[in-house]
């Protein structure tokens, strides 16, 4: 069922891939670079105001680690499921080497650091807003460009969203401390 479901909705965001030239564009762009402007955009944080944000940048790093390092490579190593364009005939957009796609550890990193830019700006949410489509646009920019399944950036989201309550739940915890 659910990887009908996935080959479903994989086929109905890849099959745009060479349509529209500035559609490959942008996919291309937020699968591999956006990420780049991202970590850009988080250490401005510490030019802004080093003192109030360097326990998020500190949180979110911890909270990626998590998520990439520890989840993602566990459930790999559990789960060793194939990228689209190993499996089957997809359009693929960018280069990426034949590795275990379930979850997305893109996914997991940029979600786990969007969350906790998220929770760390409470008075303004615009900013964790901003960064949670970010993060969103480069999870499904990966789907787009035929490196990942949609349940791969799924469940790659949802563990760097547990990471970064995790680790700002210990945050909390030490700063009580």
């Amino acid at each position: 069922m659910i990887m009908n479901l996935d080959y479903y909705v994989f086929g109905g965001i890849n099959q745009f891939v060479g349509e529209y030239f500035w559609l490959d564009a942008i996919g291309i762009f937020f699968a591999q670079y956006f990420e780049y402007v991202l970590i850009f955009c988080l250490i401005l944080f510490l030019f802004k105001n080093f003192k109030k944000n360097a326990r998020m940048l500190i949180e979110s790093f911890f909270a990626a680690v998590l998520a990439k390092e520890i989840f993602v490579d566990i459930i790999r190593q559990l789960t060793p499921r194939m990228r689209p364009f190993v499996e089957n005939h997809v359009k693929l957009l960018i280069e990426h080497p034949i590795t275990p796609a379930f979850p997305s550890a893109h996914a997991a990193f940029y979600f786990a650091i969007a969350t906790t830019v998220y929770l760390y700006n409470k008075h303004n949410k615009k900013t964790g807003i901003l960064f949670l489509i970010s993060a969103f646009l480069i999870a499904i920019a990966r789907v787009f460009t035929g490196v990942h399944w949609p349940s791969d950036v799924f469940v790659g989201s949802l563990l760097g969203i547990i990471s970064a309550l995790i680790v700002n739940r210990i945050g909390k915890e030490l700063k009580k401390d």
